[in-house]
This record gives C-alpha cells, sequence and structure tokens, in this order.
C-alpha cells in the first residue's frame, strides 16, 4: 500500500498535523519526488473528506519547515533541496516487508560473520598496544601502509608508503582530497549523472560544480575540452570504473584522452574506485597514467564488508604534506582498530578469499537480472552492485519509484544523481546486493511487471 494520500481514517488528530506528517513520510519513502506538484488546497479536501482549513492549515506547516514551497499563479511543489543531497536510498521500517533494492551494498554471507569473529578473538589476545594507547596522527599505520601496498597493486597502483594515507572510508578520503586538490571558488567538472554527495560537499566546501555530457564510457572529452577552454577548470572528478550510477565502464582510450586534457591545461583529478578489484576486467586506473596528477582513492566496504570503514587516499607526488594537514585538522587519523582488521584481512588471505566471494555471488546475481528483466533496457557490468535501468514512456521516475514502493520494491530515482539539474532520461538506479537472492528474484519481477504496464495518474495529474 502507498503511503500517500493516506486515508482519511489513519488520521490521527490533529487532522492537519496528520496530514504533514504523511506527506513528509512519503518524501522520504521516495514516494513524491523533489520539485513534485502538490493537489490545491482544495482538491485535496475533497478526495480525503476533509475541510480545506485542514488543508490549508497542513500545507502552512510545511511551507514553515520549509519541505514544500508555494508559486503564485502555479500552486505548491515538493522543495527541490539544491545543495543538499536528496538520499538515493528509501526510509524503510525495521521490519518492514519492503524489498530494499535502493541501498548500494555488497552481498553478505555467514563467512563474513565467521571471518571478523575469528578475528576480533585473534586481536583480543594478540593486539599491539601501540594501538590503543598511541596518540601520534598515522605512527600505529606505518606497518599498515606497507601491507596495503598489495592490495593497491591488484587495483592497478603503485605506490610507496608515503604516498598512502589511510581514512576512515572512501566518503573521507574523498573530502580530504577534494580540500588539497581546490579553494573556495575552484571550479569542479564531473560526471552529468554523478556521486550523489558530491554537490552538496562541493556547496560546503565553497567549491562550483558543473556536469559533463556522458556516453556510455562515462565523461565525454570533448566537453572536458570545451569546458576546459571555456573557464579555469581546477578538478575533473570521475568514477572511470563501473560505481557511477550509470554503470559507466571507461575504455583505456577514453581514460588517455583525459589525462591529456588534463595535462594541457593543468587540471587535477580526483578518481573515485571504491569498489577496487571488484571488477577484474578493466583498464588501468587513470591514477596509473599520471600519478602526479590524480588523487586515487579505494577502500574495503563495497567490495568486501559495509561495517569496515577503511579506504586509501593515494597522492600526487609533491602533496603528500597538504593532504597529511587536511586530514589531521579534520580527522586527525584513521581508526587504528579498522586499520588493524584490514591488516590482518590482507595479510592472511581473507580479503582475498572474500573478494573472490563477493564476485562470484554478483555474477549469480547478474545473471537473475538477465532473466527477469530480459527485453528492458539496463545496463551493467558483470560484477557490479547495481544497475541502470532506463523507463520506457511515458514512465517518469517519480511516478515508477512510487509504483515500485506501492508494490513492496524501494528503488532509487535517476534525478538523485544528476548534478547541478541537468536533464537526462528517465531512469532509475537498482541495487543487487543488499538482501538474498530469492529476495531480489521477487522485486525484478515487481519491476519489470510494472514496467509492463501503463503508469497510474500522478499526484501533479490530481
Amino acid at each position: 500500500m502507498t503511503i500517500w494520500p493516506p486515508n482519511k481514517g489513519a488520521l490521527r488528530r490533529p487532522a492537519y498535523r496528520a496530514l504533514a506528517r504523511a506527506l513528509i513520510d512519503a518524501i522520504e519513502a521516495g514516494e513524491i519526488g523533489p520539485g513534485t506538484q502538490l493537489p490545491t488546497h482544495r482538491a485535496l479536501a475533497f478526495q480525503l473528506g476533509l475541510s480545506v482549513h485542514t488543508v490549508s492549515r497542513a500545507y502552512d506547516e510545511l511551507s514553515r519547515l520549509g519541505i514544500i514551497s508555494g508559486e503564485v499563479g502555479r500552486g505548491s511543489f515538493v522543495a527541490t533541496g539544491k545543495t543538499d543531497a536528496a538520499w538515493p536510498w528509501q526510509t524503510i521500517s525495521g521490519g518492514s516487508s519492503v524489498i530494499d533494492l535502493s541501498l548500494l551494498t555488497p552481498v553478505m554471507g555467514e563467512i563474513h560473520a565467521q571471518r571478523m569473529s575469528q578475528t576480533l578473538s585473534q586481536m583480543a589476545s594478540d593486539l599491539d598496544p601501540q594501538l590503543l594507547f598511541s596518540s601520534r596522527p598515522g605512527q600505529p599505520l606505518e606497518e599498515h601502509c606497507e601491507i596495503v601496498l598489495d592490495w593497491l597493486a591488484g587495483c592497478g597502483i603503485e605506490a610507496t608508503p608515503d604516498r598512502v594515507l589511510p581514512t576512515n572510508g572512501s566518503t573521507s578520503a574523498m573530502t580530504i582530497a577534494l580540500m588539497s586538490a581546490a579553494i573556495p571558488g575552484d571550479l569542479v567538472v564531473t560526471e552529468s549523472l554523478g556521486h550523489h554527495t558530491l554537490q552538496s560537499l562541493t556547496s560546503a566546501l565553497g567549491l562550483r560544480l558543473a556536469g559533463l555530457e556522458m556516453d556510455a564510457e562515462g565523461v565525454l572529452p570533448d566537453d572536458f575540452e570545451r569546458a576546459c577552454r571555456a573557464t579555469r577548470v581546477k578538478v575533473l572528478f570521475v568514477m572511470p570504473s563501473g560505481l557511477g550510477p550509470t554503470t559507466a565502464m571507461m575504455g583505456l582510450e577514453r581514460r588517455q584522452a583525459l589525462v591529456a586534457i588534463a595535462q594541457r591545461h593543468n587540471v587535477l583529478i580526483l578518481e573515485n574506485d571504491a569498489w577496487g578489484p571488484l571488477e577484474p576486467s578493466r583498464p588501468p586506473p587513470l591514477a596509473a597514467l599520471d600519478p602526479d596528477r590524480v588523487f586515487y582513492f579505494t577502500g574495503l566496504s563495497k567490495c568486501l564488508l559495509p561495517g569496515l570503514r577503511i579506504a586509501w587516499l593515494v597522492m600526487p607526488d609533491g602533496m603528500a604534506q597538504a593532504v597529511r594537514t587536511r586530514h589531521v585538522v579534520t580527522q586527525w587519523t584513521a581508526t587504528p582498530l579498522m586499520a588493524e582488521v584490514a591488516s590482518r584481512w590482507l595479510s592472511d588471505g581473507t580479503g582475498e578469499e572474500l573478494l573472490h566471494w563477493q564476485r562470484a555471488a554478483l555474477a549469480e546475481r547478474m545473471q537473475l537480472v538477465r532473466e527477469r528483466l530480459h527485453g528492458l533496457p539496463y545496463r551493467a557490468t558483470d560484477h557490479g552492485l547495481h544497475i541502470w535501468m532506463e523507463l520506457p514512456p511515458p514512465w517518469r521516475e517519480d511516478a515508477f519509484v512510487a509504483q515500485a514502493r506501492g508494490a513492496g520494491v524501494a528503488i532509487a530515482a535517476g534525478a538523485h544523481f544528476s548534478v547541478c539539474d541537468q536533464e537526462h532520461a528517465p531512469s532509475v538506479r537498482i541495487c543487487i546486493g543488499s538482501r538474498d537472492i530469492e529476495d531480489l528474484s521477487r522485486g525484478l519481477e515487481r519491476i519489470a511487471e510494472i514496467a509492463d504496464v501503463e503508469p497510474k495518474p500522478t499526484l501533479a495529474a490530481i
């Protein structure tokens, strides 16, 4: 059952406050997207059997909270929140029967709990006290930076320990890299459909952000060249190895072309490779093509275990001091206990074991996707955590996401990944790692059924 519009019988007194709460719940669940036009006061009052005064009080309360906005002569709309992230995942309460395909996580199994339990038991008996007692940033992690080099080599990165900075996850690494590469007022360019938190992060750091045109391989070199000729571009932020929302896998020639443009115009590059070696057939990272220009980061939470919040920022030569300074003033150091778990897993073979397990699990799920969504237009990589499905006309993203939620499946609208509100073909992101495979199968079947029928009327048509 959908959350919006609510049943009159479900509205507790005071009714205006319950009505406002119902709309907030629908927005948080993704049934109603930013920019959606709401029914008029009179139309909604008639539909729910309420007084116009009650609906007006609810709308006034929502306006006061900044959740909706009114435009004279046009009506009321859900606020767009242009500088703050609208999360692609949906709010799902505990015990809900909704199949959550909106949250990007790796596949989990009993093996993960077993391996972590074994590691924590070992740490209880032989943990180096320096990991607990040292207060110097970086000092307890010097050996860790040596251990991680083999893992980075598996990602295509040849580095030395002095160029590796352990951080508390990829988001931390991304923040430190942006703070080090640019200053307030600088321009960052990125994929037009890209990282869902980048817009909020650049806004908080005082940076300008612009989207670049894309194709199936990602950023178009001609558009990057155009942007560099038109104005001073300081940073190119890219996700070249399938982890972006559209699953774009950038070929070697495209990577070389972008690096060459960055070299000509003296642009720094931030390469987000959060999945690391999950996709084994990908080309070399951009950082391997120009290590003096590229900030590269990868981690373990997307390819091994969500709770293992450890990542590594590989810094360009000559920028280590600036990067470490910004890391100290914002986070002091990566959590030593997380780094210790990662060190043990990378040393004793657990990391490789879980990586191969993850690849096999994702390959099985991609086969299920091919079977359940046969004939529908979608993009995917062989070992990716999600797919990108273009919607058959006349479907709109907000309507499709709402219909899916009404059928018990949570997915993400493509608008959540649009940089600076650039237009794109209506699409949705469907994650395949968060539930067991039976739930995934049922969720994909329901999505295919919805795509095969005509859309129901949306709120804007009420």
